[in-house]
C-alpha cells in the first residue's frame, strides 16, 4: 500500500522528487531578478543629501533588511546606533572635517588637493546617521565557525551594511559610508561599551545627487575592473591575476626630512640655490645616488589631426625626426648625448581618429600603450633620472585639447602658436579644439572624467605611452623631469590615475605655450628653466636635468659644518637613500 508523503506544516515542504523535477524552482520571477540586479548595479556612495525627513516606516524597513544579513554561526553581531540629535551630528562632522585635513597633510601637494576637492561625507546634511557596530564581547570560541576565522563577526556586520545599502537604494534613499573617525572618538561620541567596535558612520537621507557612476570613478581616482580581472577558476595556480591597482606613494616623511637634513650640514644657507635646491631635495628623497645620470625617453606619435591644417609641417616630418633621433642626431638626442645621458627612442604609432570627427584612439590601445610605457619607465629608472621628450606634428593641438579638458578651460585660452604657426592657423587650431571637445563631451558624457577615456577621445599614441613612462618611473621610485606642455599634460593625467606620482615630478622648463604655466600650477610645480624654447624633443628637460645633476654633485662636494658629526651620530641621514657624509 502506497502512503502519501507526510508534508510538514513548517519548514521546507518540497520533496526530493519536486526538487529533481524543477531544480530552478526556488528562483524568483524574471522581473524580480532584473529589479534586484538593477538595484545592485545602481548602488552609490552618496555625499549630498536633502534635509527632508525619512518616514519612520521606511527607516524601519531598511533597518530590518540590515538585520536580515547573513552572519557566521547566526551570531547577529551587528548593532545600530541611530543618530538624529543635531549636537551629536555636529560633533561627528567636526571630527570628520579634522581627520580629512589630517589625511591631506600626509599626502604630496597634488594628491592632497585632489583629496580636499572631494566631498567625503554628508554628516551635517543627512537627516539620519547610523553608527554600525560589531559586538565582539563574546569570545571567538563561543560562536560556531568563528574560532578559526576570528574576524568573521566583522565581516557579518559588513554584510548588514550592504543589505541596508541595497534596501535604501530600492526605497530611493541615499547612503554614504564615512570612515573618517578615530575609533575611540566615535565610540565615546555615541557611548559604545568596551568590546563593541564601530565600522563607521552611515549618512542616510534623500539624495541631492543622482550619480550614474561611482563617485571616485567619476573623479578619475579609479575605474571599475572587468569581472575577468578578479575571477579565478578552481585554483589560483592555474590562473594569472594582476595585483590590485596601487596608489603610488610619494617619498615618505623620513626620506624627505633626510634629504633636507643632509643639506643642513653644508656650509651654505638652505635654499641657497632656490628652486634648484628643492629639486635636489626631491631627487635625493626619490633615491637618486651619486654617480647616477639619466635617460631621455623620446616618444613620437603620428596624429591624423595634423591633416586639419593645425600645423605648419607635414605629418611625415614626425617620422623624419624619429629617424634622426634613432641616430642620435635630432636636437633632443644630440643635447642628451652631449650631456652624457642615455636615450630611448620610441615610435608609439599612429592615432586612428582626428579628434574632430572621431576619437584619437581606442580604449584598448590606450591601455596597451600605457602598459608598454610603464615597462619603459621602469627600465629607464635604473639609470637615474627619467627625462621626458616627445615629437609629433600637430601634438600641440592634442595637448591643448587635453589641457582644456583637464583644467576645464575654453579653447580660446588653451591654444597657443605651437611651432611656426601664423594667426590663421592659430584660429583653425582653436576651432578644432573647441569642436573636438564638444564632440567628445557628446559621445562620452560623464565617462570623460576617466583619464583613459580622455586619452582615447582627445589624446594620441605618444601621450598614452608617456603617461605609462611616468607611472613606471614613479613605481621604480625615481624622479621624472618634464619638458614642455605635452609631457606636463601626460604627467597631470598620470597624477589623476595615481596621485602619489606628483612627488616624483620635477618641471624642467616653462615652454612658450601660455597654457603650460596653468598645467604646471595644477601639478604644483615650479620650472627650473625659462628659456622660451620651442625645440621640443625633451631638449629643455635635458638641459634642466644637467643643471640638476650639477647641483647634486655640488652638494656632495660642498664643505660641511660641524653639525655633520651630530647628524652622523644620530643616524638621521640614511646612506642607502642619500649620499653618505664626507667629514
Amino acid at each position: 500500500m502506497i502512503q502519501p508523503r507526510p508534508v510538514p506544516s513548517i519548514g521546507d515542504k518540497t520533496s526530493a522528487a519536486n526538487r529533481a523535477s524543477q531544480p530552478n524552482g526556488w528562483a524568483f520571477s524574471e522581473s524580480d531578478r532584473i529589479s534586484l540586479y538593477a538595484i545592485i548595479e545602481a548602488r552609490r556612495d552618496i555625499r549630498r543629501f536633502r534635509a527632508d525627513p525619512i518616514p519612520d516606516s521606511t527607516l524601519m524597513r531598511v533597518l530590518s533588511a540590515a538585520h536580515s544579513a547573513p552572519s557566521v554561526g547566526h551570531s547577529q553581531p551587528w548593532r545600530f546606533v541611530v543618530v538624529t540629535n543635531p549636537a551629536t551630528r555636529e560633533k561627528a562632522g567636526w571630527i570628520a572635517d579634522r581627520e580629512r585635513l589630517l589625511q591631506a597633510d600626509l599626502l604630496e601637494p597634488e594628491a592632497a588637493r585632489q583629496l580636499l576637492d572631494l566631498q567625503l561625507e554628508g554628516i551635517r546634511e543627512a537627516p539620519v546617521g547610523i553608527v554600525v557596530c560589531c559586538d565582539r564581547r563574546v569570545t571567538p570560541g563561543g560562536v560556531l565557525g568563528r574560532a578559526t576565522l576570528q574576524d568573521s563577526d566583522m565581516w557579518s556586520s559588513a554584510c548588514a551594511i550592504e543589505n541596508l545599502w541595497l534596501a535604501a537604494r530600492a526605497e530611493g534613499l541615499g547612503v554614504g559610508w564615512v570612515t573618517l573617525f578615530p575609533r575611540h572618538e566615535l565610540a565615546e561620541l555615541v557611548g559604545l561599551p568596551e568590546g563593541v567596535v564601530s565600522l563607521g558612520w552611515l549618512c542616510i537621507g534623500w539624495p541631492d545627487e543622482r550619480p550614474p557612476d561611482p563617485g571616485l570613478e567619476r573623479a578619475g581616482w579609479s575605474r571599475k575592473l572587468p569581472l575577468t580581472d578578479v575571477l579565478v577558476w578552481d585554483s589560483w595556480d592555474s590562473n594569472t591575476l594582476s595585483a590590485p591597482v596601487s596608489r603610488l606613494r610619494a617619498p615618505n616623511q623620513h626620506e624627505i626630512v633626510s634629504a633636507r637634513d643632509y643639506a643642513d650640514v653644508l656650509l651654505t644657507p638652505q635654499g641657497s640655490l632656490g628652486i634648484l635646491d628643492r629639486a635636489v631635495d626631491k631627487a635625493m628623497a626619490n633615491g637618486y645616488r651619486e654617480g647616477d645620470r639619466g635617460t631621455l625617453v623620446l616618444v613620437g606619435g603620428d596624429h591624423l589631426v595634423a591633416d586639419l591644417g593645425v600645423t605648419a609641417f607635414k605629418r611625415s616630418v614626425t617620422a623624419d625626426v624619429l629617424a634622426a633621433a634613432m641616430e642620435g642626431q635630432s636636437v633632443g638626442t644630440a643635447i642628451a648625448r652631449a650631456s652624457g645621458f642615455e636615450t630611448i627612442v620610441i615610435d608609439a604609432g599612429s592615432s586612428t581618429g582626428d579628434l574632430l570627427h572621431a576619437d584619437a584612439l581606442s580604449r584598448d590601445l590606450v591601455l596597451e600603450l600605457i602598459d608598454r610605457g610603464c615597462e619603459t619607465g621602469i627600465t629607464a629608472a635604473t639609470k637615474g633620472l627619467v627625462i621626458l621628450g616627445e615629437v609629433g606634428m600637430g601634438n600641440t593641438t592634442v595637448a591643448a585639447a587635453l589641457a582644456a579638458l583637464l583644467l576645464d578651460l575654453p579653447a580660446s585660452v588653451v591654444v597657443g602658436r605651437g611651432s611656426s604657426s601664423d594667426s590663421a592657423m592659430v584660429e583653425r587650431k582653436r576651432s578644432v579644439v573647441h569642436d573636438s571637445l564638444a564632440r567628445a563631451s557628446r559621445l562620452h558624457g560623464n565617462a570623460l572624467v576617466d583619464p583613459v577615456t580622455k586619452l582615447a577621445a582627445l589624446g594620441g599614441p605618444e601621450f598614452a605611452y608617456l603617461v605609462g613612462v611616468v607611472l613606471g618611473a614613479a613605481k621604480a621610485r625615481q624622479s621624472v623631469i618634464l619638458d614642455g606642455l605635452a609631457t606636463s599634460v601626460c604627467a597631470l593625467l598620470a597624477c589623476q590615475m595615481e596621485p602619489g606620482v606628483q612627488g616624483h615630478l620635477i618641471a624642467g622648463q616653462r615652454s612658450r605655450e601660455p597654457i603650460h604655466q596653468n598645467v604646471l600650477t595644477a601639478l604644483g610645480l615650479e620650472p627650473l628653466l625659462d628659456l622660451r624654447m620651442r625645440a621640443g624633443e625633451g631638449a629643455g628637460a635635458v638641459l634642466a636635468a644637467q643643471a640638476l645633476i650639477t647641483a647634486l654633485s655640488a652638494r656632495s662636494m660642498t664643505a660641511r659644518t660641524s653639525m655633520a658629526d651630530d647628524y652622523s651620530r644620530t643616524g638621521s641621514l640614511r646612506s642607502n637613500r642619500v649620499w653618505p657624509l664626507i667629514v
